[in-house]
């Protein structure tokens, strides 16, 4: 069984790869991140098909390398069901179950949530003529041990930021000595009456440092401010800024 899933796995995801942009997914997901807290024995999550004919969804987790095959880790959480038919225009519930296995008490530990849409063959077409699409998304589960000190958004308040060299020029680096992972939707700094901003997001891991590379910023700056668009446990941004460290 896991065999023929990693098979059919490999074969949908070759397709993402020529799949055009314009195509969206039928099933959706309740949701941009998670949070497990700990003592809890599961967590849900939704599955809504707002197609008009049914899906097959394969579900699995990843550590942080998303061309791992779904069960070649050992992980301390399972998805359940691994595979699951959406009826048309109707939902479903995926279960993220804890399973056991250490992981630290002093800090979040992430993980990534896939979550595979296989479409129905199309009725009344030749295979020779037909390209079989797939849409995989990939989504944060965090898992928050009992007691950490502060709040997600006090971690936010007391990041720091500095300039540092990087292979394309200069970046932002920045300092999370909290205990959460800080994730961004967008990153800028605001120097010498210009903007620099960053091609996408990120996230910064607990108590670690994490470089942002900027476009266009060549030489270093004196002062500045740094404005982001963080993502809360709800995956809503909000906006904070800060001034550049030197």
């Amino acid at each position: 069984m896991r065999s023929a899933l990693r098979k059919m796995t490999s074969c949908l995801l070759a397709g993402l790869l020529v799949a055009p942009l314009m195509v969206q997914a039928g099933v959706q997901i309740a949701g941009t991140r998670f949070i497990y807290p700990a003592g809890e024995r599961e967590i849900n999550v939704r599955l809504t098909n707002t197609a008009n004919k049914p899906a097959l969804v394969q579900a699995w987790l990843d550590a942080g390398d998303p061309s791992v095959q779904p069960g070649a880790e050992q992980l301390p959480f399972v998805v359940l069901p691994p595979l699951v038919r959406v009826e048309a225009n109707k939902g479903q519930t995926l279960r993220v179950v804890h399973v056991g296995g250490q992981l630290p008490k002093d800090q979040e530990s992430v993980f990534w949530l896939n979550v595979l849409e296989v479409p129905p063959r199309a009725e009344g077409t030749d295979d020779r003529n037909v390209m079989q699409l797939a849409f995989r998304t990939r989504l944060k589960l965090f898992y928050r041990p009992e007691g950490l000190q502060g709040k997600l958004q006090d971690a936010v308040e007391k990041l720091s930021w500095t300039l540092v060299h990087a292979s394309t020029g200069y970046a932002l680096q920045a300092r999370n000595d909290s205990a959460f992972h800080v994730s961004f939707a967008h990153i800028e700094l605001k120097a010498g009456g210009k903007k620099y901003s960053l091609d996408s997001g990120g996230m910064v891991a607990p108590r670690a440092t994490q470089d942002f590379p900027l476009k266009g910023l060549n030489g270093p700056v004196s002062s500045g401010q740094v404005q982001v668009n963080w993502l809360d446990d709800f995956g809503a941004s909000r906006e904070q800024s800060y001034e550049l460290k030197r």
